[in-house]
């Protein structure tokens, strides 16, 4: 779920139009909405926050839950933690991506297409938005306080339906990952701190 989880922050391209928005919602415009995200991350050096993932896996009743924390920082490192008694540790240092569970003790160690490495991610974040990128639709909404961008991956891969709740500064509210084999997964992001001079150990996986 952790690789899953990066690969899915960097989905930038290959996405459909979702046609159906919630009642009482105002339509934005596909590029305002990339834009509102795009703008949640100008000026960010750095991130923290809390996460807690909840997982309905669909042969199960029962949903799994777990919390931990995510750090960025720029201009190429991502951290996530699970705490026990699902405990994980995820590095991704541009491209390559690590995941070592301390309970076992195993690393497992992944090299990510140049096109999907977190540098990537970033400098397509440092411009404005002002047209999509070739074959990319998405729709976005607005409905009080939150946007909400709903997105739809090609047709390869295991992920039928993404949505992401904005607020309207931009910062990442929700996570919610609905997977073809009708699993569902909804990461909730709390107390976001930016520019708090994350150092190289906080991006340490031992």
């Amino acid at each position: 779920m952790m690789k899953r989880f990066v690969a899915i922050l960097l989905l930038v391209g290959g996405l459909t139009t979702l046609p159906s928005r919630p009642a009482g919602a105002a339509r934005l415009s596909p590029v305002e909405g990339l834009e509102l995200m795009r703008r949640g991350f100008a000026g960010m050096r750095d991130f923290t926050a809390e996460i807690t993932q909840e997982k309905q896996i669909a042969l199960m009743k029962r949903k799994i839950a777990a919390s931990g924390i995510v750090r960025f920082k720029r201009p190429d490192a991502f951290y996530m933690e699970i705490y026990p008694p699902y405990a994980s540790r995820l590095l991704l240092k541009n491209n390559i991506l690590t995941l070592f569970l301390p309970k076992e003790g195993v690393r497992q160690k992944t090299v990510l297409p140049p096109e999907e490495s977190l540098l990537r991610w970033f400098t397509f974040l440092d411009r404005p938005i002002t047209a999509l990128p070739e074959g990319v639709t998405v729709t976005a909404d607005r409905q009080g306080e939150t946007v909400t961008l709903r997105i739809v991956p090609g047709k390869t891969g295991s992920i039928r339906e993404l949505q992401l709740a904005l607020q309207e500064d931009g910062t990442l509210k929700r996570l919610v990952i609905d997977e073809k084999n009708h699993d569902r997964t909804t990461i909730t992001f709390r107390r976001l701190r930016s520019n708090v001079g994350l150092a190289d150990r906080d991006f340490r996986l031992e």
